[in-house]
This record gives structure tokens, C-alpha cells and sequence, in this order.
């Protein structure tokens, strides 16, 4: 029998769907979070020290990823969502506060602030969706985080296997999902249990890509503010903001504003769709976060040489347009040619300026981005011009 509080908490699916306030408000917290993990990579520009970032990031884009479908399944306007909505706002807060020591001091901080919102989330849902099929939706979910939650906390005692430990975390979890969380006598969910309001997460996602541009142009204007806003600094400031806009172009046209649609003409199975999109918006905002630092480092130092700064103004980028890549691919069923193109154009233009200062480097590279721009947005003019010149014929 199905209790009515079950039927008040769900989204109905054919119900149109517009973020909501809290929503935007809980975006917030993955603000704060951005500004420490670009800190911890400008101090540790290492393989390691850009493992361990990337650790970090995907735990929080986690919290932001399931959340985001839960307020996408649930009605966030319901007090118990609210309530959830707050409650893993304030771990996020707490797992964001915690970042630049995650892996030293407040490892256990973190664990314990990513295991509680998992567990947490559950501890509300499933005794509000009991008697309602959906139940075992949440039980499998709830069980899963569980069992990866122990790798969590055991990684935040064990500090030497804590790398190790806590990634292998992230892979169950990602994996799971991508596998509908199957479990031994609960089966697995779904397609319909999964079901997403395509238009609804669409514009989550775009919403908190441009959040990833807007750390980096933050992030760019606090360092030329103290930086004495010199000639050359002020030359890599518009560098900054040209490769944010470039990336801002480049990650709405053309699929960008598609996706909700290609969700919802899939029907359920549009779910993997989008949980696909979850995964490559992990890798977008990886790169501008990379991207991030690298203008950073050019704005406070534009004379300097460093292979770091080289390494992720180049990394950034090229992961950004993979991913793009990947996600042009899935909505539109085709490659942007133009874009599999700029990928090795970064990479050469990266290793024929590695020898050169940080503001050439980081203009040959945002030139790169530009170009993309203009031979992706050709065709698009071609049509135009045509249309334009089709209806200024006289009529014959």
C-alpha cells in the first residue's frame, strides 16, 4: 500500500520543471568548494598533487551529482527535501572548508562529511517512501554508500593506502550507478525508476558549468586586483576572459542546449544519457578548473616560465574539448570535426611554446580556442548568410 507522504515527495514526470531556488542556493556550496581545489593544485602541480585534486573534485561533484537527481526525482519544495537539500549543503560546506587538508589533518573531516550526506539522504528518504515501490530505489542506493562509505573512513585512518583507498571508493560508486545499482536480493532499478526530467537536469548541468567559469573569471579578477594592474598583467587578465567566453561558446553550441531534448525523446532509457552527461561534465569542469589555475598563474607572473603552469594550460583545455567531444557525440550522433582537431592543436601549440613565458603560452593557447570558435561556428554563418541573401532577392 502506498503512503500518501510518498506521493507528495515525487516529481510527477509530465509536470514541467524549473530550478528552484534552494537549488540554486545549494549550488553555493560547490562554489566555495571550486576556490579550495584550485588552491590545493597551485600548490601542488605534481602528478600527485593533480591525483589527489581530482580525488577531491569527484567526491564533490558527487554530492552535486546525486543531489541534483534527487531534487530532479523529488519535489524540492517538500519540507523533507528542503531539509535534505540543506543537510547535504552543510556536508558540502564541510567537505569544501576541509579540502586543502583532506589528505593531511582533516581527512577524517571530509570522510565523514561525504559519508554522513549519503547516509543521510537515506535515513530521510526511505522511511518516507515506505510502502511505495520506489523504496527499493533509495534501499539500494543507501546500502551501496554504505558499503563504499567503510573504504571512506578507513582511508581517512589509513593515511598511507588513503589515495588508494578513497578512489577506489569514487570507482565503486560511479560504477554502480552506471550499473543501476544492482543488489543481491533487491535486483537492480530500472530504467522507469530512474527516470529524469531531461529539461529539468539539462539546465542543472548548464548552471553549474557556467559556476566553473565564473571560479575561474573570479579567481582571475582577485588575482590582477593584486597584482598592480600592470601592462602585461592586464594582457593576461583579457586572456583569462577570452578563454572563458571561447569555453562558454564552445560548450553551448551546438549540443549544449540540446541535451534536455535528447533526454526526453529517449524516454526512460534517456537516463543513461544523462547519468553519461554527469560523468563527462566531471571531466569539463576538471579541465576549466585546470584552466583556471593556469591563468591564474599567468596573470600573477606573466614574464615567468613554468612547466606547470604549461602542464595544466594545457591539460585544462584538452580534457574540456574531450569531453565536449564525447557529449556532442552522444546527443547528436556525430564529431565535430573542427573541435577533434583543436585537441592535438592545443597539445602542439603547448610544446611549441614551452620554452617561451607564461603570457605567450597562454595567448597561442587561447588562440587556438578562438579559432575552434570561428571554424565551429562557419557553417552556422554559411546558413545565415545564405538565408540572408534568399530573402533579399527581389521576387521574380
Amino acid at each position: 500500500m502506498t503512503n500518501g507522504l510518498a506521493n507528495r515527495l515525487l516529481q510527477r514526470r509530465e509536470n514541467p520543471r524549473r530550478t528552484s531556488f534552494l537549488e540554486l542556493f545549494f549550488d553555493l556550496a560547490f562554489i566555495f568548494a571550486l576556490t579550495r581545489l584550485s588552491r590545493v593544485l597551485l600548490d601542488d602541480l605534481s602528478m600527485g598533487g593533480g591525483f589527489r585534486v581530482l580525488i577531491l573534485l569527484a567526491a564533490l561533484w558527487w554530492v552535486w551529482f546525486v543531489t541534483a537527481w534527487s531534487a530532479d526525482w523529488f519535489d524540492p519544495r517538500a519540507p523533507l527535501i528542503v531539509v535534505l537539500l540543506l543537510w547535504v549543503m552543510f556536508g558540502g560546506l564541510l567537505m569544501a572548508a576541509a579540502v586543502p587538508t583532506a589528505f593531511d589533518s582533516h581527512a577524517l573531516v571530509f570522510a565523514v562529511a561525504y559519508v554522513a550526506i549519503h547516509l543521510g539522504r537515506g535515513a530521510l528518504l526511505l522511511p518516507a517512501l515506505r510502502g511505495h515501490r520506489l523504496q527499493s530505489r533509495s534501499a539500494r542506493v543507501a546500502i551501496w554508500f554504505a558499503i563504499s562509505g567503510v573504504l571512506w573512513i578507513v582511508g581517512a585512518f589509513v593515511a598511507p593506502a588513503r589515495e588508494i583507498l578513497w578512489a577506489l571508493a569514487l570507482l565503486l560508486e560511479y560504477a554502480l550507478a552506471r550499473l543501476r545499482w544492482p543488489f543481491p536480493w533487491l535486483g537492480r532499478s530500472t530504467w522507469p525508476e530512474l527516470q529524469v526530467n531531461g529539461d529539468h537536469l539539462s539546465e542543472r548541468y548548464q548552471q553549474i558549468f557556467i559556476i566553473a567559469l565564473g571560479e575561474l573569471i573570479l579567481i582571475a579578477g582577485v588575482t590582477y586586483s593584486g597584482s598592480g594592474m600592470d601592462r602585461e598583467s592586464t594582457v593576461a587578465f583579457a586572456l583569462a576572459f577570452v578563454t572563458a567566453v571561447a569555453l562558454a561558446r564552445l560548450y553551448l553550441v551546438p549540443a549544449g542546449t540540446r541535451l534536455g531534448a535528447a533526454v526526453v525523446a529517449a524516454g526512460p532509457p534517456g537516463s543513461m544519457l544523462a547519468l553519461m552527461a554527469g560523468y563527462l561534465h566531471l571531466v569539463m569542469i576538471a579541465g576549466v578548473l585546470a584552466t583556471s589555475v593556469a591563468m591564474e598563474m599567468t596573470i600573477d607572473d606573466p614574464g615567468g616560465r613554468d612547466n606547470g603552469q604549461l602542464a595544466v594550460g594545457v591539460i585544462g583545455p584538452a580534457l574540456f574539448l574531450t569531453a565536449r567531444i564525447l557529449l556532442a557525440a552522444a546527443v547528436d550522433g556525430g564529431l565535430p570535426w573542427a573541435r577533434l582537431i583543436g585537441v592535438p592543436a592545443i597539445i602542439v601549440a603547448g610544446l611549441a611554446t614551452w620554452k617561451l613565458t607564461q603570457l605567450v603560452s597562454s595567448a597561442v593557447i587561447a588562440g587556438v580556442l578562438l579559432l575552434i570558435v570561428l571554424v565551429d561556428a562557419m557553417p552556422i554563418l554559411w546558413r545565415t548568410a545564405q538565408r540572408y541573401d534568399a530573402a533579399s532577392r527581389p521576387d521574380r
